[in-house]
């Protein structure tokens, strides 16, 4: 191994401990690389989820303010919307002025700022009419201090005092459930299968999924399965194949997005992007699905942390390579409103008119339709090519047995000029995307990027 290479690795070794810090894990986990993935729904793999924060996707910030831009959402061309917890929340120790949706008090109620369980019923219902899917977040794990299930104060854990604790101790607004207890698992779990029964939602995220038994959410499923043969549910955790196996569809791909941030923050070489893709191929059996995301309600803006070009160029990534692509809260709108701490705990509705941004609905339109009519975006089949910038640019071909799409991605602020090696580099043809300039004096092998720079080349393959 060179001297680089050996550098390259022992940097994604520092990011992946970075990640674990955030998703640390609970307990050791057998490998199960060798094994298979649950059989999800065909669809999936060709869906594209868009996460709402009902408090900040509008000036109103409530349901059916989300109802009123259905429209919008299928012309971007998503397919799943995952609405972050609509739960009433507590009020006993909340952090900020509104306190966290992951604060909830009660699992069976909707909080009364975002509006009635009849406003999430007609939500459910045109996002159906329109083709749309709807998921629910559920924190399974904790419940605010004025939880309605305090008064079973069996369904939390407690220390050797008897004293109820949060699960880590920086959480100080929440505390911890006992899954132990076969009562608090029967609750939950009627509580899930109420919101599919009652309301028509299609499913769940999990919030930190892996703070709670792989069993219980192995049994939920089951139950839930009976309600909804489709069922998705999709894990809050990353690293956990156990969790893949029989309970999830699939989990968060917390692994590429810190890779990202090391490489865009120019601390690593754009050659940690493949580290990272190939260590998680080894993890994981062939097969299973990860969501993959540049923007989250936990993180900074993409567009903050990268600029504009640069959390273009990164979606430009998520969009074209395997995996499910995630979007989140006004992130067509380039909306660079602050989000996590402090944004979780007050209201910072999404600028949906902000100046000076490329067109970015246009792009990522054409971008996540480029993906739903071609099978090669969605497959499996990511081939890695070398080329002779590997510190600034990534190139990797998408295929199947019809057609080639030859992916160029400049993740540095520099302009690049290089060559890549693929096999007949002859029949490529761009790719027109709205809202980009077409390549000019580009005659392949050879290629020349601007900073954050990317082209999409695509080529019929010969009978």
């Amino acid at each position: 191994m060179n001297t680089l290479r050996l550098a390259v690795r022992c940097l994604f070794a520092t990011a992946l401990l970075g990640w674990l810090a955030v998703y640390p894990t609970v307990g050791a986990e057998t490998d199960l690389s060798a094994g298979s993935p649950r059989k999800s729904p065909d669809w999936l793999r060709r869906a594209v989820v868009y996460e709402i924060f009902p408090r900040d996707f509008s000036p109103a910030g409530d349901l059916p303010s989300v109802t009123a831009r259905l429209d919008e959402l299928k012309d971007l061309g998503v397919d799943i919307l995952a609405l972050m917890p609509i739960h009433p929340l507590g009020e006993k120790a909340k952090k900020g002025t509104l306190g966290s949706p992951y604060c909830v008090r009660d699992f069976y109620g909707v909080n009364p700022a975002y509006g009635t369980t009849n406003d999430l019923k007609q939500l459910v219902a045109e996002a159906h009419r329109r083709g749309l899917k709807v998921t629910l977040d559920i924190v399974a794990g904790h419940t605010s201090w004025d939880s309605v299930l305090m008064a079973h104060p069996e369904f939390y854990r407690k220390d050797a005092s008897g004293r109820i604790n949060p699960p880590n101790p920086d959480w100080t607004d929440v505390a911890e459930l006992n899954y132990g207890n076969p009562e608090l698992r029967q609750y939950m779990i009627e509580m899930m299968k109420y919101w599919v029964r009652d309301f028509g939602v299609d499913g769940f995220r999990c919030d930190l999924a892996y703070t709670v038994p792989v069993d219980f959410w192995e049994a939920a499923r089951a139950e839930l399965e009976k309600l909804n043969p489709q069922i998705i549910i999709i894990a809050d955790a990353g690293a956990r194949p156990a969790l893949l196996s029989k309970a999830f569809d699939m989990d968060y791909s917390g692994n590429l997005y810190t890779t990202l941030n090391q490489v865009i923050g120019s601390v690593s070489p754009a050659t940690l992007v493949q580290d990272s893709w190939e260590h998680t191929q080894q993890q994981f059996p062939k097969g299973t699905l990860h969501l993959r995301y540049t923007d989250h309600h936990n993180e900074t803006r993409a567009v903050a942390r990268y600029g504009l070009d640069g959390a273009l160029a990164a979606q430009a990534l998520i969009l074209t390579l395997d995996g499910v692509p995630l979007f989140y809260n006004g992130m067509e709108a380039g909306d660079a409103t602050e989000s996590a701490d402090p944004a979780l705990f007050e209201k910072m509705p999404v600028f949906w008119h902000s100046g000076g941004r490329p067109p970015l609905r246009d792009i990522y339109r054409d971008l996540i339709k480029l993906r739903q009519q071609h099978a090669a975006l969605v497959n499996d089949d990511v081939v890695w090519l070398p080329n002779t910038a590997p510190e600034e640019v990534i190139t990797f071909l998408r295929r199947d047995a019809n057609e080639e799409f030859l992916v160029l991605i400049n993740l540095s602020s520099r302009r690049v000029a290089a060559s890549v090696t693929v096999p007949e580099a002859g029949g490529f043809e761009p790719v027109k995307i709205a809202g980009r300039a077409a390549p000019v004096d580009i005659v392949l092998p050879d290629f020349h990027l601007g900073g954050y720079g990317w082209f999409i080349y695509h080529r019929t393959v010969p009978k």
